[in-house]
Parts: C-alpha cells; structure tokens; sequence
C-alpha cells in the first residue's frame, strides 16, 4: 500500500485542484444565490405593478361601461 504524504507531488496537485473546483463553485452558488434573490424580488414588483395596472383597467372598464343616464348634465342645459 502506498503512503500519500504531503510531500507527495501529485496528490498536493490533486489537493489544489480540488480546492480551486471547490471554490469556484463556492463562487458560482453565491452568484446564483444572489441572481435569484434579485429574481424573486423583481418577480414581487411586476406582480404588484400588475395588481395597480389591473385594478386601473377595471376602473376604466366601469367608467367606459357606464350608464350615461348616471352622469351629470353638461353645463350648458
């Protein structure tokens, strides 16, 4: 059976190489993690602009399907 020592050249290499793996996928969940952290609260303001913009729509649809007998005479009468 073969000792791995530190001393071992190819194993320090296969050990820094894996460290370097390690990080960078350390990096890139951090990246993501913050993507969708960024992704869910603009998800959060397109639906409450949805929310105002179709609340406004009904109140142009209500104004539209009015009945004309309900509005005021026009000054002139």
């Amino acid at each position: 059976m073969h000792d791995a020592t530190p001393q071992d050249p190819a194993l320090e290499a296969r050990l820094v190489e894996l460290e370097m793996r390690l990080s960078f996928q350390e990096q890139a969940l951090s990246e993501l993690s913050e993507a969708l952290a960024e992704a869910r609260m603009t998800g959060a303001r397109n639906a409450e602009l949805l929310r105002h913009l179709l609340d406004d729509l009904g109140r142009v649809r209500n104004a539209l399907n009015a009945d004309p007998a309900d509005e005021p005479p026009p000054p002139h009468y």
